[in-house]
């Protein structure tokens, strides 16, 4: 099936993070990249590898760009990366040996988060429809991120992608503050009925730092994992309260602007 499959990968400034990416893309005949005008290293190490169709798109929100990069596909099938995403050999060959049914027309995977390279034993990442039909498929904007539609059934791959960013904490700062600067307008301007579980947790502020952290470290057992659960769990507490301050913030201006 392999053949009949082209990766699909979103850059903007990923030089820590493409070229692993690639590495583990070398079987495909032909890789399409939407490219937000990277001003480090990535085009150049984009360029280097010929399967690659490199396009630039300026970047509005996640699901025009997506959108537009499944209009380069040619294949019937993608396969939709983030650039920090190591799909595994195991995947690979999962992929390699399926025999496509008609009424499937998107497949889920499963994650492994790294720090440092280096799996943990579980995380909070949800599985990621990654594999689907190009002709079915269509992404909608939800919050800082982006919803993938498949028009027919999907099922599960068995085997897992390796999520592994090597970008400076800096950069991951800076990226979770936008994201929840996004994400605190979507939950202030949703209905409450309509928002879901955890969002409606997270509406109340308090409440959500402190169940992450105790859910990370115990219920998913990170504890385990040494120094390296607690580090992602931080991450994700830190995720958390920066969510927690821009809902404040944005709270706090509504009564002032009434």
């Amino acid at each position: 099936m392999l053949k009949n499959v082209t990766p699909l990968i979103l850059t903007y400034n990923e030089a820590p993070n493409i070229q692993r990416a690639l590495q583990h893309l070398t079987w495909a005949q032909n890789i399409v990249v939407v490219d937000s005008y990277s001003n480090d290293a990535t085009l150049e190490i984009l360029n280097s590898y010929p399967q690659i169709k490199l396009f630039q798109r300026k970047f509005d929100t996640h699901a025009t760009q997506w959108n537009y990069g499944l209009q380069q596909v040619n294949s019937e099938w993608v396969l939709s990366l983030d650039a920090d995403y190591i799909v595994s050999d195991e995947l690979i060959y999962e992929i390699k040996d399926l025999i496509p049914q008609s009424q499937i027309d998107g497949y889920f995977a499963r994650f492994k988060y790294c720090i440092f390279s280096k799996p943990l034993r579980s995380n909070i990442l949800p599985p990621r429809q990654i594999l689907f039909r190009k002709s079915q498929a269509i992404y909608i904007d939800d919050g800082h991120t982006q919803l993938l539609q498949i028009k027919g059934k999907s099922s599960m791959l068995s085997s897992y992608i390796y999520h592994d960013d090597h970008k400076p904490l800096s950069h991951w700062l800076w990226a979770q503050d936008r994201y929840m600067i996004i994400e605190a307008k979507k939950i202030l301007t949703t209905p409450e009925s309509e928002l879901n579980f955890s969002d409606r947790i997270r509406k109340h502020k308090i409440l959500a730092p402190l169940i992450i952290l105790v859910y990370c470290l115990i219920v998913k057992g990170g504890v385990l994992d040494g120094w390296r659960g607690w580090y992602y769990t931080f991450q994700r507490v830190m995720a958390e309260i920066l969510l927690s301050i821009r809902l404040f913030e944005y709270e706090k201006m509504q009564n002032i602007d009434a």
